[in-house]
């Protein structure tokens, strides 16, 4: 239990963290979520311009292409009106180098009429001809159609792979095709500045910001402003296709390893993307969630010491009083009155518990007088472990049978009374609940344990006990031998073979007193009584700690043998038995002594639950038993 300016105040605390909490998580949400939003516009923003970059960068392509295809045809023309002024250049590789240089062509190559390259800038692809490669393969219309001009687009050449763009002709006379190959660099440079990656660059003013060209079929990676990325799968680097095909608005993944938050858009076959690092996108969110954060915790420190004040002041300090003052009444301190005038509740409650105080007096007294009216001596006793005091009615220290001297020691300090209490425990009568024995009286005791109030009831049952005892013992007992009688040893039984495991080895014998008939005929009943008692007797003392013994009726009697450990120390007790068959004697008339003999038929146990068939078959082994001792012998 904490005090009540402690509960207050973690009271105060704890909601003021519930309400500062609440208020964070729904600031925060809606600064995700508008921070979401802004990403996403930003995205959408980004790749409108991309793609009126894209766009004008198309039309500028297409005009530089037109404009490279018609300089080259130019220069195929006016290298061929050369060579058709001067033949002789065809026989000289430098000649036609120098004109190619003057031209500003990279090759120069000289078809003859079949097809074939006799004479160029580059005699390593002398004897190619139209059929030399895909490339070289688009010119040989002109082997059938001297009118035709070709230029062919921006390709390989068959020989190395190279980029470069051929223009062909025929020339004026016929007699030979002049190819002209150009390396298309400002075509190059404008189909660069077309390309994603180089476009991205251009609007990557967040570094933490990276962009995405992906196919939308393969998921390949054909672009991006991360370099090392480009030609790899979108999963390699944590993207799924997917997420970019069903979430158009934006969602999160763990790219390159970064949590990041990405927007997708298709564009043409590919689909472009803004990915943003978590770091970024939520890095002010965390500083301005900071700042919030320490301004409600000044709030809510102020407020909280404000209303813990005023109740400290005003509530906490006069149930304080109350507290002190009822500890005092429960301590025994009965003429303690309160008296709280603060506010109307306060005045309420000091006067409830002013009367609840006098109501408890007048009950203690009436439950006293109620009592001395039953006819059994029952006493009530109270304390708790928080006060010393000990209170009870009138009847407990005559159960207790307690002097003056002692009930006074008693009640003044509850310690010593629970110790006399302890005393009495530990005399529990037989197997009785909650009955024990002081002296020569039977005490009932039970206690009621509850928020530490212990509340007990004494109840002096000598008179019904000794009343049951009696009964018991005429009910299950033998009047002449004081042995169980068949009741008594059948209740034993039962209880016994209902848990087996409990009695060990164990062994059940029939026995029957030998001469029992001549001894009533030749010295009479009395005597046949005090035969039949001493055999009792032999057999109630017989291992006194692993057997009971019973007279059924007449001569017949039951000796239940149990607890032995081991089957080897159980028959040595039935050795012992056949040892007292053979060598006992019995006093008669104070001073005749005569054989004390009997049969008896022994069955173990061994785990049976049937307790009557084992004497059923106790009984068949005793009779036998009978029948090879003869029983003729002499009286001596």
């Amino acid at each position: 239990m904490k005090p009540l300016k402690k509960i207050i105040s973690r009271y105060m605390n704890l909601v003021t963290f519930i309400l500062i909490s609440f208020l964070t998580v729904v600031i925060v949400y809606f600064q995700l979520a508008d921070t979401h939003r802004q990403a996403y516009n930003d995205a959408i923003m980004t790749f409108q311009q991309i793609e009126q970059v894209l766009e004008q960068n198309n039309i500028e392509l297409a005009e530089t292409k037109e404009e490279y295809s018609q300089t080259c045809l130019y220069n195929a023309e006016s290298i061929a009106y050369l060579i058709q002024a001067k033949p002789s250049v065809l026989d000289s590789i430098d000649e036609l180098r120098r004109i190619a240089v003057f031209m500003e062509v990279d090759e120069i190559h000289i078809f003859d009429e079949t097809g074939r390259i006799f004479a160029g800038t580059h005699p390593e692809y002398f004897d190619y001809t139209f059929e030399s490669g895909e490339q070289m393969m688009f010119f040989k219309p002109m082997l059938t159609d001297k009118s035709l001009k070709l230029v062919q687009d921006i390709t390989p050449n068959a020989a190395e792979g190279k980029l470069m763009q051929y223009s062909a002709l025929w020339s004026a006379d016929g007699n030979f095709i002049v190819q002209v190959g150009m390396s298309p660099v400002n075509v190059m440079k404008a189909t660069q500045k077309n390309e994603l990656s180089y476009i991205f660059s251009l609007f990557r003013v967040n570094t933490e910001a990276s962009y995405y060209a992906i196919d939308r079929t393969s998921g390949e990676i054909v672009g991006s402003t991360e370099l090392d990325c480009v030609h790899k799968n979108i999963e390699e680097i944590g993207i799924n296709l997917e997420d970019i095909a069903e979430q158009p608005k934006g969602f999160h993944a763990a790219v390159n390893g970064q949590n990041s938050f990405c927007v997708f858009k298709s564009f043409d076959s590919n689909y472009i993307g803004r990915v943003l690092t978590d770091r970024a996108l939520y890095g002010w969110i965390v500083m301005n969630t900071a700042v919030l954060l320490i301004c409600l915790a000044i709030i809510a420190v102020v407020l909280i010491r404000a209303v813990t004040g005023y109740m400290n002041r005003y509530v906490v300090d006069d149930i304080y009083c109350i507290n002190q003052k009822l500890h005092a009444i429960a301590a025994g301190n009965l003429d303690e009155v309160i008296d709280i005038q603060s506010s109307i509740e306060f005045s309420q409650l000091s006067s409830d518990i002013n009367r609840m105080k006098k109501s408890l007096l007048d009950n203690s007294r009436k439950m006293s007088y109620v009592l001395s009216k039953t006819n059994m001596y029952i006493g009530v006793y109270e304390y708790n472990e928080q006060m010393l005091q000990v209170r009870f009615t009138e009847y407990v220290p005559q159960i207790l049978g307690l002097t003056l001297e002692k009930k006074e020691q008693l009640s003044r300090d509850y310690r010593i009374f629970k110790e006399f209490l302890s005393h009495l425990c530990s005399h529990p009568f037989a197997n009785e609940t909650n009955i024990f024995k002081l002296d020569e009286r039977y005490i009932k005791m039970e206690e009621l344990t509850e928020n530490g109030n212990i509340f007990g009831v004494l109840i002096d049952v000598t008179e019904d006990t000794l009343k049951r005892l009696k009964i018991e013992q005429e009910r299950d007992y033998d009047h002449l031998t004081g042995l169980y009688n068949r009741r008594g040893l059948e209740n034993f039984l039962a209880s016994c073979f209902q848990k087996p495991e409990e009695f060990c080895e164990s062994a059940l014998v029939m026995i029957d007193a030998d001469n029992l008939k001549v001894i009533n005929d030749t010295y009479g009943h009395e005597e046949g009584d005090a035969y039949l008692n001493q055999l009792a007797g032999l057999l109630g003392k017989f291992a006194p700690d692993h057997s009971i013994a019973a007279r059924l009726g007449g001569d017949e009697f039951v000796l239940f043998l149990y607890k032995y450990q081991t089957k080897a120390e159980l028959h040595s007790a039935v050795a012992a038995l056949e040892d007292l068959q053979n060598n006992s004697r019995a006093e008669l008339n104070g001073d005749l002594s005569v054989p004390l003999g009997f049969s008896f038929g022994c069955c173990l146990s061994e785990g049976h639950a049937d307790y009557q068939e084992l004497l059923k078959e106790a009984d068949e082994k005793m009779y036998k038993n009978k029948k090879s001792r003869k029983s003729g012998r002499p009286i001596r």
